[in-house]
């Protein structure tokens, strides 16, 4: 579910860049939340 809800980000995140349409700062936060998110799965999977 985290990890599905981190690829809309990432991938909402790429369409605005492409198509010059931000949301200011709001969407680089997104981003950088769906890669914290990705990396603490990573994480929790490899110690488990």
């Amino acid at each position: 579910m985290l990890e599905t809800i981190a690829i809309i980000l990432v991938v909402l995140w790429l369409v605005g860049l492409v198509s010059s349409y931000t949301m200011g700062g709001l969407i680089h936060i997104l981003l950088v939340i769906a890669i914290v998110v990705i990396l603490v799965r990573v994480i929790q999977g490899r110690r488990l």
